[in-house]
C-alpha cells in the first residue's frame, strides 16, 4: 500500500523537487555552457537509461559503500528482473561503452552525459533524493594529461558559469600495488581507536579501511587528521603519474591544494581523486564537482583491462552556488514587433494557423488569445512595444484578409492572407523598433 501525505493536496515526494520557471534560466545556462565546452574538448554526447540492472552498481560501486547498502532505490519487475534507479552515472557509461562496441574503436573514447540520479538519503541543502549530474568519462588512456584535461574542463565550465572563489582539492590513493601496505598502516593506526568509530566505520575498518577517511561523522573526521596519508605509500609508477598531473595543473595555472586525506565514497577509484569546491566568506566549502581515475572498473564489469578517468558536476549544487554568488543570467528573448489580435471563435481558429505560419517564416509574433476584447489586446500590444498589430475579426476570417495596423501612427490597411508575411517583412524594415513597457504578456 502506497503512502501519501495526510493533506488532501498531493505533494512531491520527500527530497524530490520541481524545477520552476524562475530557476530554469540557470539550468539552461548550465546545459548550454557544459555541452559547448564538452564538445570543444572532444566529448561525444550520450544518454543512458535511468533504470539499470542493480548488479551493475553493486559490482561496480562496491557492496560495502553507503550508496549500495543504504541509499539505492531498487525494484523487481513482473518478469523477475532486479533493477535500480541509477545512483550515479559512471557505471552506466561503462556498460554503454562495452555493450555498444566502443572498446573495439580507436581510443580514447570520450563521453559527456547528464540526467537525474537517485539516492535514498536525508535531504539537506544541495543534497536531494533525486538530483542531477553532468558526467565526463574518458576510456582507454592512462596518460596523466587526461587527468589534468578532465579537471581543466570541469573547472572551466564553473568559471564560464560565472562562479568565483574556486579551488581544486586533489590526492592520489594509488592502485592495487600500493593499497596493501597503506591499508595495513591505516588498520594499525585505527586499531586502538575502533571503539570511538561510528557504526559504519567499524564495518569499514574490516572491509575497506580507506573509506574511513571519507566519513563525515564528527568524531571520525577528527581522527583522520593524524592518520597515515596515501601519498606516502605510492609506488614509483603512481608517484610519477601523480607528479605529472600536478605539473600539468601548475602549467595551466589552476589553483589546487594537495589534500592527503581526500578519498572518494565509491570503491572503483584509483590513483587521482579530486574535488572542486567553492569557498565562501565564512571559510566553509561546498563541493561542486568530483571525480578521479577508475582504471579497474571496465574489467570489473566484464571488459578487458582499460584505464579510465572521469568527473561529474552536481547540477543543483552548482545552481545554488550561482544564486548565492548572484550570477547574472541574461536572457535573449526576441523583441515583440508583431502582435496578433483576434475577435471571435472563427478568428481564433484562423489565428492559430497564421501564428504558426509566422513561426515557420522566422518572424516572432506575440498574442493574447485568451482575451476577447480588441481594446484589451491592443493595450497588451502597446505595452509590449509592438510595431505592428495584425487584426482578424469575423469579417476578415470570412474574407481571407487581416487588418495590418501600424501601432505608432494608427495607420491600418486590409491585406489578403497570402500577402501578409511579405507585407509584414516590408513594414518591419521601414519602422524603427519601439521600446517595450513590460517584459511579458501579463497585464
Amino acid at each position: 500500500m502506497s503512502r501519501r501525505p495526510k493533506s488532501k493536496a498531493f505533494q512531491a515526494p520527500k527530497g524530490m523537487n520541481d524545477v520552476l520557471p524562475g530557476v530554469q534560466k540557470y539550468w539552461g545556462k548550465f546545459f548550454k555552457v557544459s555541452k559547448e565546452l564538452a564538445v570543444y574538448y572532444g566529448f561525444d554526447v550520450i544518454e543512458t537509461p535511468i533504470l539499470e540492472y542493480a548488479d551493475l552498481f553493486k559490482k561496480g560501486m562496491g557492496l560495502n559503500t553507503d550508496v549500495i547498502e543504504h541509499e539505492m532505490y531498487t525494484l523487481k519487475t513482473k518478469g523477475g528482473d532486479f533493477l535500480a534507479l541509477r545512483p550515479e552515472l559512471t557505471a552506466g557509461a561503462v556498460r554503454a561503452y562495452l555493450e555498444n562496441g566502443f572498446a573495439n574503436q580507436p581510443q580514447p573514447i570520450k563521453f559527456f552525459h547528464y540526467g537525474p540520479v537517485f539516492r535514498h538519503e536525508s535531504p539537506q541543502a544541495g543534497r536531494y533524493r533525486e538530483f542531477h549530474q553532468a558526467d565526463f568519462d574518458v576510456f582507454g588512456e592512462e596518460d596523466a594529461i587526461l587527468d589534468a584535461q578532465v579537471i581543466q574542463l570541469i573547472y572551466s565550465i564553473l568559471i564560464e558559469l560565472g562562479l568565483k572563489n574556486l579551488s581544486i582539492q586533489i590526492n592520489s590513493i594509488g592502485d592495487k600495488n600500493c593499497w596493501p601496505k597503506f591499508r595495513e598502516e591505516l588498520k594499525m593506526y585505527y586499531r586502538s581507536k575502533v571503539p570511538k568509530l561510528c557504526k559504519n566505520c567499524k564495518v569499514r575498518f574490516k572491509e575497506n579501511p580507506l573509506r574511513m577517511l571519507d566519513c563525515k561523522e564528527e568524531e571520525c573526521a577528527a581522527l583522520k587528521a593524524a592518520a597515515p596519508n596515501s601519498v606516502d605509500y605510492l609506488d614509483k609508477a603512481c608517484h610519477d603519474h601523480f607528479k605529472l598531473v600536478l605539473e600539468f595543473l601548475d602549467e595551466l595555472g589552476l589553483p589546487y591544494n594537495l589534500n592527503p586525506y581526500l578519498v572518494r565514497g565509491l570503491d572503483y577509484y584509483t590513483r587521482t581523486v579530486f574535488e572542486i569546491v567553492s569557498e565562501n566568506t565564512a571559510g566553509s566549502q561546498t563541493a561542486l564537482a568530483a571525480g578521479g581515475r577508475y582504471d579497474y572498473l571496465v574489467s570489473q564489469l566484464g571488459g578487458k583491462s582499460t584505464p579510465a578517468m572521469g568527473g561529474s558536476l552536481g547540477i543543483e549544487r552548482v545552481i545554488i552556488e550561482m544564486q548565492r554568488q548572484e550570477v547574472k543570467i541574461s536572457l535573449t528573448k526576441p523583441k515583440t514587433r508583431v502582435f496578433l489580435v483576434q475577435l471571435g471563435d472563427l478568428a481564433k481558429k484562423k489565428s492559430l494557423k497564421i501564428f504558426e505560419e509566422f513561426r515557420k517564416n522566422g518572424i516572432y509574433v506575440s498574442e493574447s488569445f485568451g482575451r476577447d476584447s480588441i481594446k484589451a489586446q491592443l493595450r497588451v500590444a502597446d505595452r509590449l512595444g509592438a510595431d505592428l498589430a495584425l487584426i482578424i475579426g469575423q469579417k476578415e476570417s470570412l474574407d481571407g484578409t487581416a487588418i495590418l495596423r501600424e501601432m505608432q501612427s494608427g495607420v491600418q490597411e486590409t491585406i489578403p492572407w497570402k500577402k501578409i508575411i511579405d507585407e509584414v517583412r516590408k513594414r518591419l524594415k521601414k519602422i524603427a523598433p519601439r521600446a517595450p513597457q513590460l517584459t511579458n504578456n501579463n497585464e
